[in-house]
């Protein structure tokens, strides 16, 4: 393991001999990856975790980006060994290939069927990744491309090591059945690898314990956000000030996610109010309500995570006196909704919870409306996905993105469906990344 000080490469006996330090700088290693259980984690690896999720030190991020981040940068390591494990497996049956030719004729079938165990072991293996829920959708279609292959050489390689080579029916069925066997499984799991869920490799636990090592190590992670402050006292502004109004308004359901927005001067860069749902920042909600209404123009963008409570969000923007209620302003629901996250069909990463079936199922009459039979479906599953599976850059440029392209509302290429009554206009973007 590489030392992210100097750089230099530490084995495992000289970080032993050194008490867990670089043999060169003596600086300390946060994590020791043999030491570890089921996930290993190095120094140079959450370093550059950290670099990536930040982008090069210049975004802000919330804890539970990073607990996303580094679960997926983890589970894609599993991605390259499928093919690494594939190579070994060509070179295997190879050699085995070879070595069978050189048996004599009464022990072949013996070693066919030792091949055929061997064979359904490793299908087994593979095809149990490929529905693994601690793996995400592209290494699972990758396992399940990895069953295909390996079907195909079991029966080109099978078939003609069973005619041509040691000449037994016994090893020929075998052969087609295990094949054919792996083919199947491995179509099927690429059909139904869409909208599967996902679970973390690790648990908040000891997530928690790994920043706070770094931190004890390193020092402080600089753009990591804590968590958002109730701050109550009212912001005196120049009136001035107060006479203008932002043209956009974001509202989030979840102070998280606007105070992720407001550092990282999104609405600065974009000429946008940001506020919570429930009225982050406290300090200057009221006063720029007071802005806002007096606008005649204003758009108003619902950013919200995939669940029951999410989707609640315009239905609330558009019936709370709080907000707009009577109000014909045009809302535009940005995301995150099932009907993106079905026609999207893979790269999100969705969890399930008892929970959340359960608020999908209290959903109100209003609320159901808009939403169709397959995205009530998704919800009352339990199925569900949070803006911060996201990472800071990749949400700033789909806002982004989202904004510009729905400036004109009427333009048929702005992506947008219509919801909800005349004079009362409700806009859900079709897609979200």
């Amino acid at each position: 393991m590489k030392c992210i000080k100097c750089g230099t490469d530490n084995k495992l006996k000289d970080r032993t001999a050194n008490q867990g330090r670089c043999v060169k700088c003596n600086h300390p290693f946060a994590f020791e990856p043999m030491s570890m259980n089921k996930v290993k984690i190095t120094d140079p690896l959450f370093a550059k975790t950290l670099s990536d999720i930040s982008a090069n030190n210049t975004l802000f991020f919330t804890p539970k980006q990073l607990f996303y981040f580094l679960n997926m940068r983890i589970v894609s390591k599993s991605f390259s060994s499928v093919f690494s494990l594939l190579i070994g497996y060509l070179i295997f049956s190879i050699l085995i290939a070879f070595w069978s030719a050189q048996i004599t004729a009464g022990n072949q079938d013996i070693i066919a069927l030792l091949l055929f165990i061997f064979n359904a072991i490793y299908i087994w293996n593979i095809f149990q990744n490929s529905d693994s829920h601690q793996l995400n959708a592209k290494s699972r279609r990758a396992n399940a491309r990895a069953l295909q292959i390996v079907g195909i050489i079991i029966l080109g390689g099978g078939i003609y090591g069973s005619i041509l080579i040691i000449n037994s029916f016994y090893a020929f069925t075998l052969s087609v059945v295990l094949g054919m066997v792996s083919i199947y499984l491995g179509t099927q799991q690429l059909q139904n690898s869409g909208l599967s869920t996902q679970e973390f490799l690790f648990s908040q636990n000891e997530f928690e314990n790994w920043i706070e090592r770094w931190r004890q190590i390193n020092g402080l992670i600089v753009k990591i956000l804590p968590s958002p402050r109730e701050d109550n006292t009212l912001t005196t502004f120049n009136p001035d000030v107060t006479a203008y109004s932002f043209d956009r308004l974001i509202v989030c359901d979840r102070a998280t996610i606007a105070q992720l927005l407001i550092a990282n001067n999104f609405h600065f860069e974009n000429n946008c109010a940001i506020l919570s749902i429930t009225g982050y920042p406290q300090g200057i909600f009221e006063t720029m309500m007071q802005m806002l209404r007096r606008n005649p123009d204003l758009k108003v963008y619902a950013l919200h995570d995939c669940s029951p409570q999410g989707i609640g969000l315009v239905h609330h923007l558009r019936t709370s006196p709080r907000w707009f209620q009577d109000s014909d302003i045009i809302i535009i629901d940005i995301g995150l909704t099932p009907r993106q996250i079905i026609a999207a069909k893979r790269g999100m990463f969705i969890q399930t919870s008892s929970e959340s079936a359960q608020a999908a199922k209290k959903l109100t009459t209003e609320i159901r409306q808009i939403l169709s039979p397959e995205e009530i479906e998704f919800l009352e599953s339990g199925k569900f996905v949070e803006l911060e599976s996201f990472t800071s850059q990749r949400l700033i440029q789909i806002l982004q993105k989202r904004i510009a392209d729905n400036q004109n509302i009427e333009s048929s290429d702005s992506g947008l469906f219509l919801t909800g009554e005349t004079g009362n206009d409700i806009y859900v973007v079709q897609s979200f990344g």
